[in-house]
């Protein structure tokens, strides 16, 4: 490692320095939080990393270890190295190649990163794109999320779409935000995740109600009620640009009554104010398969594709890095 670079495993005590890190860096959420990150802490061996240069923090890395793989960290959606806004592409540069002697000489073979997608970034943020290709890094997967640029939002057309959201009217559906998530997840979101997929939501009803307590300006319930009757809902994850669906569901009197067509009509004009709106992917099998029915309700609210990636790097290959200026 340069002389004027260190790395230090994350240690509890260093929590306020992470935090504050993290809410000043150019490419960082609210997920990045140690009080997000380590709410399922005993689902996985934390391996999170500091580094400095000249003794000041200048990135981090939520990660965790299994074996002799560094995973830019499983329990969250995204993650990468986080970068302060000061980082140019020559500070980016020595990060990510310090990284990488670092971890080869702690025995770490291999680092996976599932990169933040770009259109969480404050800043351009792309350095490390270019280093991936330099290093020869793996794409292993690439999944496609639906966005809509609310700046150049367009407009719905789509005639099912548009018969949703006046059958919604016509029912007479009533939207609320609320606090209180039991409701949405008892009586709809497990439900018919079970009945259609046979699977649960990754979050239970109380770590949602933890996380919620934790970040309550940035986690958000809505639900559509039918005669004072729960019939939809949607979890919203609200990052600085970003609105995100974190959940989407509707029970069969739901979908019948256009319960989801009226929510996000009422979401799309609800955060108009954020660069995005993100539906979500809508990609099964590690990005292999796409949900295609899933995509055009996206798509017909005006939702476009944009890519999420993740890589994997052998450590050993660092020598790549040397020598790239002229």
């Amino acid at each position: 490692m340069e002389d004027n670079y260190e790395i230090k495993k994350y240690q509890s005590s260093q929590k306020s320095l992470w935090d504050s890190f993290v809410k000043d860096a150019k490419n960082a959420t609210f997920l990045f939080h140690r009080d997000f990150m380590d709410y399922h802490s005993h689902r996985f061996t934390d391996h999170s990393l500091l580094i400095y240069k000249d003794e000041k923090l200048v990135a981090v890395l939520p990660a965790n270890i299994s074996n002799t793989e560094l995973h830019s960290h499983q329990g969250l959606s995204y993650g990468g190295l986080v970068l302060r806004k000061k980082a140019t592409f020559e500070e980016t540069f020595h990060i990510f190649k310090n990284l990488l002697l670092f971890l080869k000489t702690e025995g770490i073979e291999v680092l996976k990163l599932k990169l933040l997608p770009k259109i969480y970034h404050h800043l351009p943020s792309d350095a490390i794109d270019y280093l991936l290709f330099l290093v020869k890094a793996s794409l292993i997967r690439r999944d496609i999320t639906s966005c809509v640029l609310n700046e150049n939002a367009l407009r719905i057309t789509s005639s099912n779409r548009l018969r949703g959201i006046k059958k919604g009217n016509k029912n007479e559906l009533q939207i609320k935000e609320e606090t209180n998530f039991k409701l949405f997840w008892n009586g709809v979101l497990e439900p018919n995740l079970k009945q259609v997929h046979n699977q649960k939501p990754v979050h239970s009803l109380e770590e949602i109600e933890l996380l919620q307590s934790r970040f309550p300006k940035n986690i958000k319930q809505f639900n559509v009620y039918k005669n004072g009757q729960i019939v939809a809902g949607a979890t919203i994850f609200e990052a600085a640009m970003v609105a995100h669906a974190q959940y989407i569901s509707a029970n069969e009197e739901g979908r019948q009554s256009g319960g989801l067509d009226f929510l996000f009509h009422y979401l799309l004009q609800h955060f108009s104010h954020k660069k995005y709106f993100d539906f979500g992917i809508s990609n099964e099998a590690q990005g292999m398969k796409v949900n295609k029915g899933l995509l055009h309700w996206k798509e017909t609210f005006g939702g476009r594709s944009i890519a999420h990636d993740f890589y994997e790097i052998k450590t050993e290959n660092h020598h790549f890095l040397n020598d790239i200026f002229i």
